[in-house]
């Protein structure tokens, strides 16, 4: 198993947590949020982690190295020259990766208590092609899963969608965790190409091949704001012990 960290992006939402670091380096408790993600990692065994870099990479990569990579195999895909969004990402990660395992892949400022042994499980034991952690939907953006397949995308605020088949009238509306697990034929038939979101391959991927979802109804918390940080931390949230 692979795993890849989403700590590339600018988090201009955390500013001013983020004028001299990264977001994967603003602290929650003591600890950073990528250290947080990293021992995740850990607790499904992956084999190679890699971790996308752009604002600030030096200091990623000096922690990193502080740290003696945790003791784990880490590599960095370094779009310091142009930030590639999600799905962009993960094509320029592509190469990185161990050929012919799946991906874990987490976004860095995602707080969950999800079970990432039971997703890496399901996602074995379906033989899946794609599987994306869901929650019931309370945003704006919501995904459309029919009888656990994905069907769609709408903002319920501006009325767009973007539809996969017919599948998507009468689906179930979920908001994406920012937790997936793709399979090495997902990663080799990436259609996009340049800078492109994650969500956008999965919905033209649908048309073709089943995408599945994996329900989560624990904690699943956007730490992307400062105001978030301090619910976090001033114990608003109620927490699992140990995260």
């Amino acid at each position: 198993m692979n795993g890849m960290i989403f700590a590339a992006g600018l988090g201009t939402r955390l500013r001013p947590l983020t004028n001299d670091r990264p977001k994967a380096l603003v602290e929650l408790k003591g600890k950073t949020l990528l250290e947080r993600v990293i021992e995740r990692m850990r607790e499904v065994k992956v084999e190679r982690l890699v971790i996308n870099v752009h604002h600030f990479a030096d200091l990623v990569e000096s922690f990193l190295r502080e740290k003696d990579n945790f003791g784990m195999d880490i590599v960095l895909s370094d779009e310091r020259e142009e930030l590639l969004d999600t799905g962009g990402g993960v094509l320029k990660a592509r190469e990185l990766f161990i050929p012919g395992k799946p991906v874990l892949i987490h976004n860095v400022d995602i707080l969950t208590d999800l079970d990432l042994t039971a997703l890496v499980r399901q996602h074995e034991e379906h033989d899946a092609y794609a599987t994306l952690v869901v929650q019931q939907a309370l945003a704006d953006r919501v995904l459309k899963f029919n009888r656990g397949l994905l069907k769609g995308w709408e903002n319920k605020r501006t009325g767009e969608q973007k539809i996969v088949d017919n599948g998507f009238y009468g689906a179930k509306e979920f908001n994406y965790c920012g937790i997936q697990v793709l399979s090495p034929e997902y990663l080799k038939n990436i259609i996009h190409c340049h800078v492109f979101s994650i969500i956008d391959e999965h919905l033209a991927q649908a048309k073709e091949h089943p995408i599945e979802l994996f329900r989560h109804d624990g904690l699943c918390f956007d730490l992307g704001t400062p105001e978030a940080i301090k619910t976090i931390e001033n114990g608003k949230l109620k927490m699992k012990k140990g995260l």
